[in-house]
């Protein structure tokens, strides 16, 4: 199968033929239809985490099932599913409490270089985040993937597996907005569209999109910002706080960025919440006033959204088929997986939402 590989850092990937393997026992053999360009993708580029190579990256898919190994009951070829990075086992104690999102257990989460499911000359290819979506095939755990309705576009459906389910799962799983509150989204890419969409759902009454680019920020306001604050003009700590008469109940950093972190807390109103849902690079520190944590603000992370994974995705797409969740409008760009170099140079540029690999032919595609 075709497949771009990471061979080196700080290098475009390179398309080459690669091996997949048959299925396993408890492994789902699935045609790629779709998959987007994550920033993560980009961290992993630029040799930002320490894997080997070389690796096959991508996984934000969506494709069909082509094959199903001895144990896998949930899943048949055929299936239209969405691949998630947050694989999880089901029976280890962080899932039996609810947090399945956290599952570590190598099992199912195995570190890049263990699975043995890649190869290229006979030679073992890392897979990244167990799903390796750049390529015309994935081999996966099936609890990596949910089974969604065939009514929705596999390329949309692709976009649930991380930028939107992340973004939407911050604000309705991590925060818990509320109807009526007021929310300030730093950072309008994927993620960050996709919170502001989550927001405007959940019935937040005052949605301020934060970013340094205007094309971004026009943007926001299809996908339900009420204000936006261009922060290359003004300081946006203050405008919010002008704009709300003292600042938001609920902030959201979805860039992986220490001014951007410590911004979303000094904008909070007391009491409240900062969520942390950016990438950040390991060296990076946050430093907050000891003196403000008496005014009860928090600041929490968010992995994934917090998902649960089996009942997310098929919500979401409910949600996308009734019109209220924005999937048409987030993708930029449809790409083919020889032009996928040239979709992380747009990332890079900042002019895009989201570019999405697509494999004609595949699903409906």
């Amino acid at each position: 199968m075709k497949a771009a590989v990471l061979e080196q850092f700080d290098a475009p990937l390179a398309i080459r033929d690669v091996d997949v393997a048959q299925p396993g026992a408890n492994e789902v053999l699935v045609r790629t239809a779709a998959v987007g360009l994550c920033h993560s993708d980009l961290h992993m580029m630029q040799g930002l985490r320490d894997v080997p190579l070389p690796m096959v990256l991508g996984h934000e898919v969506a494709g069909v099932v082509e094959a199903v190994g001895s144990q896998v009951t949930g899943l048949k070829p055929g299936d239209h599913v969405v691949g998630c990075l947050s694989v999880f086992c089901g029976h280890c104690p962080v899932c039996v409490s609810g947090r399945q999102v956290l599952c570590a257990n190598p099992e199912v989460k195995m570190a890049p270089g263990v699975a043995k499911r890649l190869s290229m000359g006979g030679k073992p290819v890392a897979q990244n985040y167990n799903l390796s979506g750049f390529a015309e095939k994935i081999l996966v755990h099936p609890n990596a993937l949910v089974k969604v309705r065939p009514e929705i576009p596999l390329d949309r459906a692709a976009l649930l597996g991380c930028a939107v389910i992340t973004g939407t799962g911050a604000v309705f799983r991590s925060a818990r907005v509320e109807p009526g509150a007021t929310v300030a989204v730093v950072g309008c890419g994927g993620v960050g569209l996709a919170a502001i969409n989550g927001a405007a759902i959940a019935g937040a009454a005052r949605i301020i999109a934060i970013d340094l680019l205007a094309d971004k920020l026009t943007l926001a306001q299809t996908f339900g910002a009420t204000d936006v604050i261009d922060a290359s003009q003004v300081d946006p700590v203050s405008a919010v706080k002008a704009l709300t008469g003292g600042g938001v109940e609920y902030a959201f950093e979805c860039i992986g960025n220490k001014t951007a972190t410590e911004q979303c807390w000094a904008m909070l109103t007391p009491g409240g919440t900062a969520t942390v849902i950016g990438l950040f690079r390991p060296q990076v520190k946050v430093e907050l006033p000891g003196t403000e944590f008496i005014t009860e603000k928090r600041l929490q992370g968010s992995l994934m959204g917090s998902n649960r994974l089996t009942q997310d995705i098929p919500r979401l797409v409910e949600l996308y088929l009734q019109g209220k969740l924005k999937l048409d409008e987030l993708i930029s760009q449809r790409i083919p997986l020889e032009a996928i170099n040239e979709g992380f140079d747009a990332m890079k540029a900042g002019t895009v939402a989201r570019s999405v690999v697509v494999f004609p032919g595949v699903g409906g595609l």
